[in-house]
């Protein structure tokens, strides 16, 4: 039910059989597409250690970012103790969730039962089951996607190639002239990152044949770096490493800056960054000695991202530090004077 005051809302979810929630509101979206929406991107949140919990909880208070998205890996895990850890995380999320979009996609902690925990306990647009979806904020073009679709094949091949598709058409739509000059920005998210500078073995993104990059192993069919790269998306964002990662504009392993001054300034190629470290039970992820040459700045402290769209050409994108009592550890800023495929297509 909901009532409805001057640029806002008020809520409260239930049924007169069964019961109402406390009180909730949150800000009404603003119109069209000339404003400078503050965006929250994380990954890999648990139940416990949920370290940067308490810091997002007060810079909502705050109004400091007009949307979250979350991107995969919740609760460690939700279905567990009979989706009770679900529950409880729910309970912990819910001072933010309540009050902003709360945007999603699912991670390789959600795949027990087909990814039913997560298809149930969270609404995204459209009508895949919170597993692909795009939505627009401002001059941001957002899309929602499933890594997972190339893991766990045992739930069908038929999902890698229906998101596939689907992704086509979205990027397509997006890229219509009338649309790009709106939204000029168009930014992805999925939990497991393209590269990464991980030491495991078990970590795809540390082999140069991540399946989300280059797609079915042999086939080398259904990878996204190059539909990507094709559709001049912006930025990829990932997750799953409990780190973050700033990477140089990049493709197949090849760093294509867009100067050795500016490197983010009309880049050549799409720029990745990956944030994975809000803070679960297992820990942070071990980097390699020595950091790629693809990498701009790592750390494994415990925190979460901000991106601010400044206007249609300038997109800020900062690291913020848990561990740190909130510093901005890394910054840089995406410079894009026409949004456009890469030219190396």
């Amino acid at each position: 039910m909901f009532y409805f005051f001057y640029n806002s809302q008020v809520y409260h979810c239930g049924s007169d059989a069964f019961g109402w929630s406390d009180l909730f509101s949150f800000t009404v979206m603003k119109e069209g597409s000339n404003w400078s929406p503050r965006v929250v991107v994380y990954g890999d949140l648990g139940n416990e250690n949920a370290q940067s919990l308490a810091r997002l909880q007060e810079e909502a208070v705050l109004g400091k970012f007009d949307a979250i998205v979350h991107n995969g890996d919740f609760a460690y895990d939700m279905d567990m103790d009979d989706g009770h850890i679900g529950d409880a995380f729910m309970e912990q999320i819910q001072p933010i969730a309540a009050y902003y979009p709360y945007m999603t996609s699912p991670g390789n902690h959600e795949q027990s039962g087909n990814f039913s925990q997560y298809k149930n306990r969270f609404t995204m647009p459209g009508n895949f089951d919170s597993i692909m979806y795009s939505w627009n904020m401002g001059p941001i073009h957002f899309i929602g996607f499933s890594t997972e679709v190339y893991y766990f094949l045992q739930y069908g091949l038929k999902q890698v190639v229906n998101q596939y598709e689907w992704l086509k058409q979205d990027l397509m739509e997006a890229n219509k002239a009338e649309n790009r000059k709106a939204r000029p920005w168009i930014i992805t998210y999925g939990h497991r990152p393209m590269y990464c500078s991980d030491k495991s073995i078990w970590d795809d993104c540390s082999t140069r044949n991540a399946l989300v990059r280059v797609g079915i192993p042999t086939l080398h069919m259904f990878g996204l770096e190059d539909l990507f790269n094709e559709n001049g998306v912006d930025l990829a964002i990932w997750a799953h490493e409990h780190a973050y990662e700033r990477l140089w504009p990049l493709y197949n392993y090849t760093v294509l800056n867009g100067s050795l001054e500016e490197p983010y300034t009309n880049p050549k190629a799409m720029v990745h960054i990956t944030t994975g470290s809000a803070g679960c039970k297992e820990n942070h992820s071990s980097l390699t000695d020595e950091m790629p040459a693809f990498v701009g700045f790592r750390s494994t402290d415990y925190g979460y991202s901000r991106i601010h769209a400044l206007d249609k050409t300038k997109l800020i994108v900062e690291q913020i530090s848990d561990d740190q009592n909130g510093k901005i550890i890394d910054s840089f800023t995406i410079i894009r004077d026409k949004h456009e495929p890469y030219t190396f297509y």
